[in-house]
C-alpha cells in the first residue's frame, strides 16, 4: 500500500497531504508530485503578504490545474510565471474537487494578497457541483469515494449543506446504494459509450490500455451514429437546474471578490478533439459573461486552432492537457496578466478583453 496523497478537509472535503513528495505511476509512466506545508501542489511555501512590487494571481481549480500528468514545474501556472516577469501564481487547484470546492477554498483563502483571481473551469465540472461524492485516486492508484460539500439554490439564495464534511470514506464494494444516486464517477460523461453495439462498447479495452483505443471507439461510434457525442447535456439549456446551481456558484464568487476574477474556460476532451460539439457550453459562459461583465477566456480555439493538431494538447494516457496543452495555456494567460500589471501604456489593456468589476 502507498502513502496517501490526500487528506480530509472539514470544510472543502479532501485536499493534497501537506509537506509531501511522491511519485504517482500511470498508463504513461509516473511523475513527482511535491506539495507545500499549505497542502498544496507547489516547489515553494505559500505567503500571506506579497512580495513588494510582485502581481500575485490566485488560481482555483481541479486536475487540470493541478497538473495530473506532470511535475509542477511544467504546469500552466509555473509556465505562466516564467513567460511574465514579477508574478507570482499560488495555484490552490487541487484534482478531483468541483468549482463548489474551489470557491469554498478562495473563502479559505481570501485574506491573502493577491491582484486577480482566476478560476481554471473544466467543462466536465457542471457535473460535480450537484454530487456530494466524488471518486478520487491516491498515488497508488487506490480508488476511494469522498464526501464533499454542496450547495443548493433556493431561488437565487446558495445554501451550504454537508459541512463539516463526513469524514468517511468508501470504495467500490462499501458505497452503499444509499450513497451512488450521489456519486460522480470518472468518465460519467461518456455514459452514452455504453449504448453503442457491444462490440464497440467493450473495443477501448481490448484494444489498448493507454487510452487511444477510447478515443478511436468515440470516433467509430461517431460515425456510426452520424452524429457526433454530447456528453455535457446540462449546458444545453439556460434553465438547466445543474448549469442554474453552477451559474449561482460563479455569481457568488465574483460579487465576492475585491479584485478582478477571469474564467480560465478548459474544454471537455471531446471537444478538444472534435468528437462533440462544444457550442451549448460556450453560449452559456458567453450569457454569464453579458450578465456579469467577467472576462470568460475560452481555451478550444486556441487549442484546436487550424494551424495545429489538437490531440497534441491532450495527454490519453493521463485523462489531462499534456506537456504542450499546459505550455499552449501559459501563452494564452500571459498577455491577459501582462495587461492587468502596473507596467508602461505598451502593455494597456486590449480592448476586447472585459474584467468583473
Amino acid at each position: 500500500m502507498g502513502r496517501s496523497l490526500m487528506r480530509y478537509d472539514a470544510d472543502v472535503g479532501f485536499t493534497y497531504m501537506p509537506s509531501t513528495k511522491i511519485r504517482v505511476q500511470g498508463m504513461g509512466g509516473g511523475y513527482l508530485v511535491r506539495t507545500n506545508t499549505s497542502g498544496f501542489r507547489s516547489d515553494r511555501e505559500f505567503t500571506k503578504e506579497r512580495a513588494t512590487g510582485s502581481f500575485r494571481v490566485l488560481l482555483f481549480g481541479d486536475s487540470q490545474s493541478a497538473g495530473d500528468g506532470m511535475v509542477n514545474a511544467l504546469r500552466y501556472s509555473d509556465l505562466l510565471e516564467q513567460k511574465v516577469p514579477g508574478l507570482e501564481v499560488q495555484n490552490y487547484a487541487v484534482s478531483g474537487t468541483g468549482t463548489d470546492q474551489h470557491y469554498l477554498t478562495y473563502m479559505q483563502q481570501r485574506s491573502v494578497e493577491h491582484d486577480l483571481v482566476v478560476i481554471g473551469l473544466y467543462a466536465e465540472n457542471i457535473r460535480r457541483v450537484s454530487r456530494r461524492i466524488l471518486m478520487s485516486a491516491d498515488a497508488n492508484g487506490d480508488v476511494t469515494y469522498r464526501s464533499k460539500p454542496y450547495f443548493t439554490l433556493d431561488g437565487e439564495r446558495l445554501e451550504l449543506c454537508n459541512v463539516p464534511v463526513p469524514k468517511r470514506t468508501w470504495t467500490e464494494e462499501t458505497v452503499g446504494d444509499e450513497h451512488r444516486a450521489h456519486v460522480l464517477r470518472f468518465g460519467d460523461e461518456y455514459a452514452a459509450l455504453k449504448e453503442a453495439p457491444q462490440w464497440l462498447a467493450g473495443l477501448p479495452g481490448r484494444l489498448s490500455p493507454d487510452g487511444s483505443a477510447r478515443q478511436l471507439a468515440r470516433a467509430l461510434r461517431q460515425r456510426l451514429s452520424g452524429g457526433r457525442m454530447h456528453p455535457l447535456p446540462e449546458y444545453d439549456r439556460a434553465d438547466n437546474d445543474e448549469w442554474q446551481l453552477l451559474r449561482a456558484i460563479l455569481m457568488a464568487w465574483i460579487a465576492r471578490s475585491s479584485v478582478p476574477v477571469v474564467i480560465l474556460l478548459l474544454p471537455h476532451e471531446t471537444a478538444l478533439t472534435g468528437v462533440s460539439d462544444p457550442t451549448n457550453y460556450q453560449q452559456r459562459f458567453a450569457e454569464l459573461s453579458r450578465d456579469t461583465g467577467c472576462e470568460v477566456v475560452d481555451a478550444l480555439p486556441r487549442l484546436a486552432s487550424n494551424d495545429a493538431q489538437p490531440s497534441r494538447f491532450w495527454s490519453a494516457s493521463s485523462g489531462h492537457l499534456s506537456e504542450v496543452g499546459h505550455e499552449a495555456i501559459a501563452d494564452l494567460l500571459a498577455p491577459l496578466v501582462r495587461a492587468r500589471m502596473p507596467h508602461p501604456a505598451e502593455n494597456s489593456r486590449p480592448d476586447h478583453l472585459r474584467t468583473c468589476g
